[in-house]
């Protein structure tokens, strides 16, 4: 070995690159909204959709798509505790990294959206408004493709230490929405709120962020009018 290449050498990524998108957003009349939400393993995905679903559930037709990579855990818990009823869920087991199947090889997902799709409008003709597609646990990289969903939240947690933001990926700077999560831990896990949120807006320059804990609202009243908000843009568009 040359005496040269015993040392490292520093390489810099933007932050903001995401892998290439090889799937065109389809067409969106005659289609409920789809939203993607994902994140990092324990971040309170799964959480987070039950919260929508329990809220949101009265007001929009709604449904989810839940991924795992070789279960069907996160769409049994939502059975489960009854947040939908149970033909309203439909779980992908991607059998493979999480965010191969939101983003590179979307048809699984595709599959089970068309399936709900199809099934609520042979039953009441009106159809669904809105899809939650959950990814499986992933890192800061995993995005979703925009020929998959037509919004992404991303959800990070408290517990992964306040330095989370600023570490940037294409999850936490480029998602439609950012979910600071389990605030109400922070204090135990000494992270500085005013920090996480600092960073995250500085990174994510006008995009927003939102912090929340699911223990002190379990109806997750403010990223549920961030979703409301979308529906109605894409209904008076």
């Amino acid at each position: 070995m040359s005496a040269d290449h015993g040392h490292g050498h520093l390489i810099s990524f933007d932050p903001t690159e995401t892998e290439p998108d090889h799937h065109a957003a389809p067409p969106a009349q005659g289609r409920a909204l789809r939203i993607g939400i994902g994140g990092p393993v324990g971040s309170g995905k799964t959480a987070l959709v039950a919260a929508l679903a329990r809220s949101l559930g009265e007001r929009v037709r709604l449904a989810v798509v839940t991924n795992d990579i070789y279960t069907t855990e996160d769409a049994d818990f939502l059975r489960r505790n009854a947040v939908l009823p149970p033909e309203r869920v439909e779980a992908v087991q991607t059998g493979c990294c999480p965010h191969t199947a939101i983003r590179d090889d979307i048809t699984a997902n595709l599959d089970a959206i068309e399936t709900l799709e199809e099934r609520f409008a042979s039953r009441d003709g009106q159809g669904l408004e809105l899809v939650l597609v959950e990814s499986g646990g992933d890192n800061l990289t995993a995005v979703f493709s925009r020929g998959l969903v037509d919004a992404q939240i991303f959800v990070v947690d408290v517990a992964g230490g306040d330095k989370v933001p600023r570490k940037g990926g294409p999850g936490v700077t480029t998602a439609d929405l950012l979910v600071i999560n389990k605030t109400d831990l922070a204090p135990l896990v000494g992270a500085d709120m005013d920090v996480m949120t600092g960073d995250a807006t500085r990174i994510r320059g006008e995009l927003p962020v939102i912090t929340q804990s699911l223990v002190e609202d379990p109806s997750a009243t403010e990223v549920g009018s961030w979703v409301l908000d979308r529906l109605a843009a894409r209904v008076a568009a």
